[in-house]
């Protein structure tokens, strides 16, 4: 460290991630760089320094903004943390709309909740977290920190998920909040990102590799030949949206994946983790569905001869009947794989219900934020 900059002013800006599993990749990933995007958007003559951590600051379900700002301004005083700012993913809401982020510079900290920013949230985390720190020093009239100037809404203009601001800035409680109708939006589409798909893909390995197995012993059979032939495309896609919504439906009762209401967890927030639970289950389970057909088609051309086919179907066939045959017999095996999703994992299959958090481990190699 050279004399000038031991002489210059240190502010230590804490990250905190509740619970430790996607808010903690994007504070790993946020932490590395934050240090230098403070001394360019604040105060370069200030030495930042930024501690990560997670843990102690317990994911408030019950809605309570209040009582986590409480909890993470204990966790800023514990840790001598000028500043602390709280990433977290419980979908949030004040006066009916999605909240993005508080701020209180009475306690000096702040916190986003993550599913509120959309699906750049990395992103959108890299713009907001500076103009949170430099709001919370200038409303804490820090003196190592000259007045921003700027207006509150200088960060809904920056970040694209904040429509408005709510609260008084001199007295140092602002709220951010988003849209009703396109903040909602944003909001489960962020949600169905934290909640990680991918990973709820690779928990139902087993009951692919079930359907693609009932899908090649079904290829064999010459009714489903008779059948695909015989049904219209719209009667092949209801077959199709029902095989999916059927196993959706399994894996939630099964797995027992459906939130309930109680003292910690109100209706409203209930609603949001069980509809956050079924988008990630169909998106997972729409991308199983496509490999298994993509498996299907393949399958078909390899096992069944066209000559054999036209026999059957009595007619010339060509590769839109492997198309069909394929259709039909992947929304069947999906059915059927749904008794083999019995033998999934509980954990793996649980890790796509939005209010589970596994135990932490794991994340800080992960890329995927």
């Amino acid at each position: 460290m050279t004399h000038s900059e031991q002489h210059r002013p240190e502010i230590v800006v804490g990250l905190v991630a509740t619970p430790p599993d996607h808010p903690a990749r994007v504070a790993a990933r946020l932490t590395a760089e934050l240090a230098g995007r403070l001394s360019e958007r604040v105060n370069a003559d200030v030495r930042w320094t930024v501690r990560e951590g997670w843990g102690e600051v317990a994911p408030r379900r019950d809605g309570g903004v209040a009582a986590l700002l409480d909890d993470l301004a204990q966790r800023r005083t514990d840790d001598r943390w000028d500043i602390a700012i709280c990433l977290t993913d419980l979908p949030l809401h004040t006066e009916r709309v999605p909240l993005v982020a508080q701020t209180s510079a009475r306690r000096r900290v702040a916190m986003v909740s993550l599913p509120a920013l959309g699906l750049g949230q990395l992103r959108a985390a890299r713009a907001a977290v500076p103009d949170l720190v430099s709001r919370l020093l200038t409303d804490a009239s820090d003196q190592r920190v000259p007045p921003a100037g700027w207006a509150p809404a200088e960060l809904a203009s920056r970040v694209a998920a904040i429509h408005r601001v709510v609260g008084e800035a001199d007295a140092g409680e602002l709220r951010y909040v988003a849209s009703r109708l396109t903040g909602r939006v944003r909001l489960l589409t962020g949600m169905v990102k934290a909640n990680r798909p991918g990973r709820a893909l690779l928990g139902l390995s087993k009951l692919l590799v079930g359907a693609f197995g009932t899908a090649a012993f079904a290829l064999t059979t010459n009714t489903i030949w008779q059948m695909g032939d015989g049904l219209g495309g719209l009667r092949l896609a209801v077959i199709m949206l029902l095989g999916l919504t059927a196993l959706v439906a399994w894996l939630i009762v099964a797995h027992d994946l459906w939130e309930k209401p109680d003292r910690e967890t109100p209706a409203e927030l209930a609603r949001l983790f069980n509809l956050g639970t079924i988008l990630t289950l169909t998106l997972a389970t729409a991308v199983s569905y496509l490999v298994l057909f993509a498996g299907t088609v393949l399958a078909a051309a390899l096992l069944i001869d066209t000559s054999v086919l036209e026999q059957t179907l009595q007619r010339p066939v060509g590769f839109t009947d492997y198309l069909t045959l394929a259709w039909i017999t992947s929304s069947l095996a999906t059915v059927g794989g749904a008794i083999g999703s019995g033998l999934e994992n509980e954990d793996t299959v649980r890790a796509a219900a939005y209010g589970y958090h596994p135990e932490p481990g794991g994340w800080r190699d992960e890329k995927d934020v």
